[in-house]
């Protein structure tokens, strides 16, 4: 493996996926980028979205690095025209596509007595509005791509894949934006599921637990921030509070990123072409 590069399966470079395009939000870091790495090793050509130019250019350099097919597209999912700028890139660049993965988001939380109305709004638009949108604006591609295989009798599954949290699923004290919209992205997939089935799209969701990222680090302070659009914003647990959840999970620790992005793969595969409208939990059995 490459120094710096992420982690990958040995997958031996199937094909899984060949011929296939797939949009992955929030993918320079993390469970997103282990996600796109995964999604290209089978053949995919990725488009790797990111808040900051620099990561993209990164990540895409690692993952060309290692033999994968995959472009760049930095920008805000929350930003007016966002949605149909990266349809359109997609259309201009590769004329189609077949996953989708909506992955970007961060946490912004607080008790519900101290939740501001912007922060309400900054999660709901950034784990629920940008997905609808995304979705939305990437409609009539998939529409048209539908009806040219129809007509020539070669028709596609294609798959759109959710990121949600077990926060959604079981709550969480301090994240009630955050669980709310991600509670929402339930309804917009069982919702999409059913309207899209007609053109062989699948629609899920996948809710992870805890999992090591820079948002759920170990930290013992308050020094310890991202910087979001001139937002710092406070990251990580107390030791007492990581060692607390993990104690909720059967399986007796947490996940890796390449783990959590595993889970959310399996659905991106043929093999999972008649799953849809599901909402799956990827947190090691957690029982809080």
């Amino acid at each position: 493996m490459l120094a710096g590069s992420v982690e990958v399966w040995d997958l031996g470079m199937n094909a899984r996926l060949e011929k296939k395009i797939a949009v992955v939000t929030g993918a320079g870091r993390g469970i997103g980028k282990e996600l796109a790495t995964l999604i290209a090793s089978e053949g995919a050509k990725v488009i790797v979205n990111d808040l900051d130019p620099e990561t993209v250019t990164k990540t895409v350099t690692e993952i060309k690095q290692l033999g994968l097919q995959c472009s760049g597209f930095p920008g805000d999912v929350t930003k007016q025209n966002f949605a149909q700028d990266l349809a359109d890139f997609t259309r201009d660049q590769f004329g189609d596509v077949h996953i989708i993965v909506n992955n970007a988001g961060y946490v912004w939380n607080d008790r519900i007595h101290h939740v501001s109305d912007e922060q309400w709004d900054a999660m709901h638009d950034i784990h629920l509005k940008a997905p609808f949108q995304i979705l939305r604006a990437f409609y009539p591609l998939i529409a048209e791509q539908v009806s040219e295989e129809r007509k020539s009798g070669r028709p596609q599954s294609r798959k759109i894949i959710n990121i949600s949290s077990i926060s959604a699923t079981r709550g969480a004290a301090g994240q009630s934006p955050y669980s709310a919209a991600k509670a929402g992205l339930f309804g917009l997939t069982k919702s999409l599921a059913k309207e899209w089935g007609h053109m062989n799209v699948t629609v899920n969701c996948v809710a992870f637990g805890l999992v090591d990222t820079r948002l759920t680090k170990t930290a013992n302070s308050q020094t310890d921030t991202i910087d979001l659009d001139g937002r710092k914003m406070n990251v990580g647990f107390t030791t007492e509070q990581k060692d607390s959840i993990v104690k909720s999970i059967p399986l007796g620790y947490s996940a890796s990123p390449k783990m959590a992005a595993g889970g959310a793969f399996i659905l991106s595969l043929p093999e999972a072409d008649y799953i849809t409208g599901q909402c799956f939990e990827i947190a090691g059995g957690i029982i809080y």
